[in-house]
């Protein structure tokens, strides 16, 4: 009989480094990652992309802007309860504005390859 599994947040597994960022991973299998990722107050992580995977994204607490485009000019700007979506290889970094609170995004990344390149700027 099929059963459901449930991840205990104390539970999760160490994912793949960025730094600032703090990825955690719930499940995994060939083509999907559910993660938790955070965000320190004030953190700005490194540049990176997710290769040839789709990242799609909710913000449970915080604020959040990812920086992206030519010399990481374009922004997009992510409140608490907003979904978003990251296109395969759009190089982008994480950047927490407020310096009083830190940021968790429940992550889900869809493909397959590596889950994080990381790279030396936009």
């Amino acid at each position: 009989m099929p059963r459901i599994d449930v991840v205990h947040g104390t539970d999760l597994k160490k994912g793949e480094s960025t730094s600032g960022i703090v990825r955690e991973k719930a499940f995994e299998s060939d083509t999907v990652l559910v993660s938790r990722t955070r965000l320190d107050r004030g953190a700005v992580s490194g540049w990176h992309h997710h290769g040839t995977r789709e990242l799609y994204g909710f913000l449970v607490s915080g604020q959040l802007r990812l920086e992206y485009g030519p010399k990481g000019t374009e922004v997009a700007t992510i409140s608490p309860g907003d979904f978003f979506h990251v296109p395969p290889g759009l190089v982008h970094r994480d950047v927490n504005p407020d310096r009083g609170h830190g940021v968790v995004v429940v992550s889900i990344l869809v493909g397959s390859g590596v889950p994080v390149v990381n790279v030396e700027g936009a």
